[in-house]
């Protein structure tokens, strides 16, 4: 790395910026082990007294209803702490350009498999551009029906099924198509496996159901194909103020975007968990992308505020993409910690690297101030590496 100096700076100042930082990350660590060797050394102590004493001592019930407080706060800064040591801001590594050009519209949906394959579609644009992980292409699948004079179709978003198959959704034709490439057709083939609507984004779920964010109709549709492409187990949440993007969540789930309004959360059961606004106090513009990381953090882009927030699991939302975004629109994260955004208006994809790897990585990613039986800490204000 280059490091640039003002003029009237020397080496010995680099050394006392470095010196600073070393002992700004002592006191860190410090500050941590105290509190752990202090909580267990109290642990060891009240532990055994609380069970041989009828009472509590003189401990006032206002006295742990008070530490219990402290605790609650303690333990969100840590987390803050871990959350902002984990992640980066800003950190753009890669621009990948729109494989169509400027013929038709710029970048609008986006998804990267498991392998580091990524999938690109344009607005008005009937393609879908498959590229590796470093941006080359590796194959375009025309969008245009089998047969003599088959009409093209212009797909809005791009997932892959668990079968390993391209679908898409198709507002303007009102339809789900999958492309099929063991037919007897050389090419493969677009397959219309689902009518009706205004297909927005689309998405599959952790057990293998598409889903599909209605527009119009305010829904979010999900479903299964058997073999020969039938919809099989369709349900359906609805009262959604116009649904964009969708993606997956642990478990079953999914998290999906409105137009100018929140984003929102449901179980397996199709039930709301938590709308990320009102659990988070967090103020969204008018979200756009979302995705969701191997850890089961949530990344939002917001289109009007031209940023990208993360939502962990414990802490509060953390600020990725505070600039250089003119119009996100679709997103997808990678397990090698990089961030994919489609960008409209500059017609490419843009990556950034938003995760800090770190050489250990524990085997029980749950808070440690989360109890046996809790599962997740929603609330808390943003806290960005800088102001968005």
């Amino acid at each position: 790395m280059v490091l640039l100096l003002p003029p009237n700076r020397d080496k010995r100042f680099v050394m006392d910026d470095t010196l600073e930082t070393s002992q700004i990350k002592e006191k860190l660590l410090k500050t941590i082990y105290s509190l752990q060797l202090k909580s267990f050394a109290t642990l060891q102590s009240a532990s055994p007294l609380l069970h041989s004493q009828r009472g509590m001592g003189m401990v006032t019930q206002h006295q742990v209803h008070q530490l219990a407080d402290k605790a609650k706060s303690l333990c969100g800064d840590l987390d803050n702490i871990k959350n902002l040591l984990c992640y980066c801001q800003d950190e753009l590594v890669q621009q990948i350009p729109n494989p169509t050009g400027s013929r038709y519209g710029g970048v609008s949906g986006i998804h990267c498999s498991p392998d580091g394959s990524i999938y690109v579609t344009a607005e008005s644009a009937p393609w879908v551009h498959v590229l590796s992980s470093t941006g080359h292409t590796l194959r375009s699948l025309r969008c245009q029906q089998t047969g003599k004079g088959g009409s093209i179709f212009l797909p809005e978003d791009v997932t892959v099924t668990r079968m390993g198959m391209v679908a898409v959704a198709d507002m303007v034709n009102e339809a789900i198509w999958v492309f099929n490439p063991h037919t007897s057709l050389s090419k493969g083939e677009w397959i219309k496996v689902r009518k009706g609507g205004s297909p927005r984004g689309i998405g599959v779920d952790s057990v293998g159901k598409i889903l599909v964010a209605d527009y119009a109709q305010g829904q979010v549709h999900s479903f299964a194909l058997d073999h020969a492409f039938r919809t099989l187990n369709v349900r359906s949440v609805p009262n959604l103020q116009g649904p964009r993007y969708v993606s997956p969540v642990p478990g079953g789930g999914f998290v999906v975007s409105e137009e100018c309004g929140d984003v929102k959360v449901f179980m397996r059961s199709r039930k709301l968990l938590c709308s990320l606004s009102s659990k988070y106090g967090h103020q969204f513009g008018n979200p756009a992308g979302v995705c969701v990381d191997t850890d089961g953090s949530i990344l939002v882009a917001d289109e009007q505020r031209r940023t990208v927030h993360l939502f962990p699991e414990h802490g509060a939302p953390v600020c990725l993409v505070s600039t250089g975004l003119r119009r996100p629109a679709g997103m997808a994260c990678s397990s090698s910690g990089h961030l994919f955004v489609a960008d409209t208006v500059e017609n490419c994809v843009k990556v950034f690297k938003y995760c800090v790897r770190s050489p250990y990585r524990p085997t029980n990613a749950r808070a440690p101030c989360a109890g046996p039986n809790q599962t997740s800490r929603w609330g808390g204000r943003v806290v960005p590496l800088q102001p968005c």
